[in-house]
């Protein structure tokens, strides 16, 4: 087996130290650098905050989304183990806990307006 001599690995070793070192410096030097500032344009300021129920809608639409997708990959999930179990009952539960871990991801999605309502109910929008 062949092995790599002392003094070469602390030569690389120095090169590498040198490299990050380098490479630190610069971020430092980027990050230290002054910036220029603009300041706004004079008038009317506009701000971007919607209303509350605009924020939930768009929260329920994100949520609907998400859980859905989790949701998706523990089916396919499922169905990988399943169809990979070759009869071991270990990988059959595994199975079939990851399909059931899916219905609940998909029944959440379905509920996800009525939780959001109860929520806009309890905050007052």
């Amino acid at each position: 087996m062949f092995r790599i001599p002392a003094r070469l690995r602390a030569l690389t070793r120095s090169r590498t130290i040198y490299r990050v070192a380098a490479v630190m410096a610069a971020v430092i030097l980027l990050l230290s650098a002054p910036a220029a500032a603009h300041a706004a344009p004079s008038g009317q300021v506009v701000l971007a905050a919607n209303s509350l129920p605009v924020v939930i809608g768009n929260l329920q639409t994100w949520l609907m989304g998400f859980l859905a997708a989790v949701a998706t990959l523990f089916l396919i999930l499922a169905g990988v183990y399943w169809a990979t179990a070759g009869g071991d009952p270990a990988q059959v539960d595994r199975a079939k806990g990851a399909l059931k871990n899916a219905l609940i991801g998909y029944a959440l999605a379905v509920l996800a307006p009525v939780l959001l309502q109860v929520v806009q109910g309890i905050v007052g929008g």
